[in-house]
């Protein structure tokens, strides 16, 4: 099934069931009032909103209205926990080989992880504010899942079988930030701003063959200013899959429902499949010639992140931001 979080006024919003097809929708009112609701009763809510969505498919929901994505918040507005990984390890490859820096060899059997803001996602179609362009400013694509109770020490095996739902992500980064931060040794802050997600989170059923060893084993598309720039598949060169990747996280702490695991910036070694990030073309020109040539976004640039089907329909929505200048 697929779910979506309709903007109402207040911090949480209100869930609703959106059609396979993305064209109609129906507020869950009756059963759950937001998604966070949902996910801390899942075993007794899910299968009502299955119901739920099975009629709205049939055309036969009581309340049914055209789904806007463009009312959308994030599907989970505020999340207890935000885990961002670095499962493509061929792009962290990169940005090493750009500075001539060796990449440890315990990067390929141990993931990199990092603990995000989570009090504050913004929605697919909500406008990325930052104060300077000289931050560097730069969109990540990534997917990510979202699960349920995963006790401490729970193995890949045992974490599979809490994912919940799937999603896309715009995990933006401020590439000019980022240097001294990491030198002082604690890890991202001041350069991971509030992330954006997908209109839709849908359950892993509804990728049929693509999801499987728990990997999305489709393109994931980034639009920057009109152009495509990145197709890259998010089945392929992920070399931690989110069974692990939940299970990494869970080594020395619970994770509860509505904990959202982000794989890092999808990349494949084929250069020909564009790229998810400005700073992976950055380092590619660097590694070629010496010197980075592409520039980080400016105000008024957009982003655009899908995902699509194998018949070429959109399977969460689209990520559709527009880049603008915050004024305190």
């Amino acid at each position: 099934m697929k779910l979506a979080t309709i903007k109402d006024g207040t911090r949480d919003g209100q869930l609703a069931v959106v059609s396979r097809d993305l064209k109609s929708a129906q507020l869950a009112d009756g059963i759950a009032p937001t998604l966070q609701a949902a996910m801390d009763d899942w075993d007794f809510i899910a299968p009502q909103l299955q119901d739920l969505y099975d009629q709205l498919n049939a055309g036969k929901a009581p309340r049914a209205f055209d789904f806007d994505q463009k009312k959308c918040m994030a599907p989970l507005p505020r999340a207890y926990q935000w885990a961002d990984g670095s499962s493509y390890v061929n792009h962290v490859e990169l940005v090493r080989k750009a500075r001539n820096a060796e990449m440890p060899e315990s990067f390929w059997h141990d993931p990199l992880m990092y603990q995000g803001g989570s009090d504050d996602f913004i929605g697919p179609n909500d406008d990325i504010l930052l104060a300077s362009e000289d931050w560097g400013i730069d969109f990540e694509s990534e997917v990510a899942v979202i699960t349920g109770d995963v006790p401490m020490g729970a193995t890949p095996a045992q974490a599979a079988e809490q994912i919940r739902l799937l999603m896309l992500v715009n995990d933006v980064s401020l590439r000019n930030l980022i240097p001294a931060e990491l030198a002082k040794g604690f890890g991202f802050f001041q350069s991971k701003p509030a992330s954006s997600f997908s209109p839709v989170a849908v359950t892993p059923d509804e990728l049929g063959d693509a999801w499987k060893e728990g990997k999305v084993h489709l393109p994931l598309r980034s639009t920057w200013n009109g152009k495509l720039v990145g197709q890259p598949d998010a089945g392929v060169d992920m070399v931690f899959n989110f069974p692990q990747l939940v299970s990494h996280l869970v080594k020395t702490r619970n994770a509860r429902p509505g904990t959202i695991v982000g794989s890092g910036t999808v990349s494949n070694k084929d250069a020909s499949k564009g790229y998810s990030c400005i700073a992976e073309v950055r380092c590619l020109e660097m590694i070629a010639e010496g010197k980075a040539k592409t520039e980080f976004m400016k105000f008024g640039d957009t982003i655009k992140i899908e995902m699509l089907d194998a018949n070429g329909k959109s399977i969460f929505g689209a990520i559709d931001q527009r880049v603008e200048q915050f004024a305190a």
